[in-house]
């Protein structure tokens, strides 16, 4: 089976025109490797060229096209995929082309195959069989072709077996099992040094890349309204969103932080963070600066609201905003005790001593704590103090009030 023919049975949507001849003697133009065509690919996304410009009704200049397609009946199936689509196609009439090679087992051993988003038929086909997986790529069009489920193949990389039958091997590309990737939840309320650590423990990026990655965010598609911070590039902290995340492999560290900015940048844009800050009379940073503090200080989520409203409130008043939890970020410190020679020192954090609001978020919240800033209960409470082993609190405008709960509290074993 020719190049030509195994590119006219597999459609080639998404890649070269469809129905155009390929062969090597009959044009000067070489097809580019998949490799280099994800490169163009990633261009093509930068600046709208690529394999998306591709004109699909170009002529075929040999005058062969219209015999051609008059010959065979081509269906053709969009395979809807993560970051782009994969194109399938076949011929009705497979078998008036003779008899398809195909392996006869479930195979045996193990072999990596990669799929690109944005892979033409062509190439998923003949990957499977440059790996061995397939005994043709004929073969696994032909069970592509007649399986439902091929409709949401995704791109990504799996590990099958060698000298597979085609619809099993179909099958294994189905099979959750068969996928390569790390699996990475952040928590809500962590900080870049722990989003990273956490990153580094999951999937094995070494911790060095990652924290080169993170100090030079002009790579990572920061929010316009992130600040320069002391003169240097905006930081990071607060825009890697808690989630969970399955990144393939060999992606970088770049990638994988430009992943979870994206998704803050999502997130925040559906709840409308900027729009709604800016109502408020906020800057949409300082709004996440207030979301981080309540998502470190909150322990029940619904009293985010409640927390919130006393920051608002304590802002108001000048006042201090006495928050622990940034006395302890500037103290490079995620909980434990503070001492009186840890409240009495002095930095950017320190929110016992230095009125309004830290210099950055100090953790990445959720979307629930985000919208509570946003949308804080009514109360003209000054004070909070934790009741139970829950983690909620007691709100007050009363200090004598307050004190007296803290002190019950403390002797509950609750501070």
């Amino acid at each position: 089976m020719t190049d030509r023919d195994l590119d006219m049975d597999l459609g080639l949507l998404g890649g070269d025109p469809a129905g155009v001849p390929r062969s090597r003697g009959a044009h000067r133009h070489r097809k580019p490797g998949r490799r280099e065509r994800s490169r163009m690919n990633e261009r093509g996304r930068e600046g709208g060229h690529g394999r998306d410009a591709v004109n699909p009704h170009v002529p075929d200049p040999t005058g062969r096209r219209g015999r051609s397609i008059a010959a065979l009946l081509v269906v053709v199936v969009m395979l809807g995929g993560l970051g782009g689509g994969i194109w399938y196609g076949g011929s009705r009439v497979l078998a008036a082309l003779g008899d398809t090679p195909d392996y006869p087992g479930a195979g045996s051993g193990a072999v990596t195959v990669q799929i690109l988003a944005g892979d033409t038929a062509s190439d998923v086909a003949r990957a499977l069989a440059t790996a061995g997986v397939v005994k043709s790529a004929k073969a696994f069009v032909s069970a592509a072709e007649n399986d439902p489920r091929s409709m949401t193949l995704q791109p990504g990389t799996y590990r099958l077996r060698k000298q597979m039958r085609a619809s099993a091997a179909l099958d294994l590309l189905f099979d959750p099992a068969s996928r390569l990737r790390s699996r990475v939840t952040l928590p809500e309320g962590l900080s870049v040094a722990q989003s990273l650590d956490r990153i580094f423990r999951s999937t094995g990026i070494p911790l060095v890349d990652l924290q080169a990655a993170a100090r030079d965010t002009t790579q990572l598609g920061l929010p316009i309204y992130a600040p320069a911070v002391a003169g240097r590039q905006p930081g990071l902290e607060g825009f890697l969103y808690p989630a969970t995340y399955d990144l393939e492999p060999g992606m970088s560290a770049v990638t994988m932080l430009r992943t979870m900015v994206t998704k803050f940048k999502t997130v925040t844009a559906a709840i409308g963070l900027e729009e709604r800050a800016k109502a408020a009379g906020l800057k949409p940073y300082d709004a996440l600066i207030i979301a981080s503090m309540v998502q470190r200080e909150g322990r029940a989520r619904e009293d985010n609201p409640k927390i919130a409203r006393v920051i608002y409130n304590r802002l108001a008043k000048d006042m201090p905003l006495y928050i622990d939890a940034t006395v302890l970020y500037g103290l490079g410190r995620a909980s434990g005790p503070l001492t009186q020679a840890d409240l009495d020192k002095v930095t950017p954090y320190n929110t016992r001593q230095i009125k309004g609001l830290p210099p950055t978020p100090i953790a990445s919240p959720g979307a629930t704590t985000i919208e509570a800033t946003l949308a804080p209960a009514q109360g003209n409470w000054l004070y909070y103090v934790i009741v139970d082993k829950q983690g909620r609190h007691l709100f007050t405008a009363d200090y004598d009030a307050f004190v007296a709960q803290k002190a019950k509290s403390r002797r509950a074993g609750l501070l």
